[in-house]
């Protein structure tokens, strides 16, 4: 009778363990994130997607378009904050996005971001070409996730759909 009360007090420390660990990671919903490129002369283009705080800084990587580490110095901003807090970003890379070309990814937010004060940064770059620091900004709100955004360089629009 000692063993079974033994063992059923240990089953109950892993569940309980378990599930305290499980509700300690935050909420997150993922959104599609569709990239329409202008029509613009150059090779293709390096956009990175980044959480911004409400006090306009860097909080997190989301999405790099560009997998050669060579370019990234030319992403300005972003590689001035990624230098300070590196992470592994090698599951969050995928191909540069070339002119009048699309890319559709999927981002993962945490739910506790949106509606405060947080958005996402676009920051695009072309080998020889202009830099833009603020290609795109979409304030994350409920309002803004729903709409299409438009760029103000290489990025023509941002659709951003929660992914269900």
């Amino acid at each position: 009778m000692k063993n079974i009360f033994r063992i059923s007090l240990a089953l109950s420390f892993i569940v309980m363990t378990g599930f305290r660990t499980a509700g300690d990671k935050p909420a997150t919903t993922r959104y599609k994130c569709m990239v329409q490129m202008t029509n613009y002369m150059g090779e293709g283009a390096y956009i990175v997607v980044s959480l911004i705080d409400a006090r306009g800084a860097y909080e997190k990587t989301l999405y790099v378009m560009g997998s050669d580490k060579k370019w990234y110095p030319n992403l300005k901003e972003w590689h001035k904050a990624y230098s300070k807090k590196p992470a592994n970003i090698s599951a969050t890379t995928g191909a540069s996005v070339s002119s009048g070309d699309r890319s559709v990814t999927v981002l993962e937010i945490e739910d506790a971001k949106i509606n405060s004060g947080y958005k996402l940064r676009f920051e695009t770059s072309v080998e020889d070409k202009e830099y833009y620091a603020k290609d795109l900004e979409v304030p994350l709100t409920t309002e803004a996730l729903a709409a299409k955004s438009e760029g103000t360089g290489y990025i023509r629009y941002v659709r951003l759909s929660a992914n269900k």
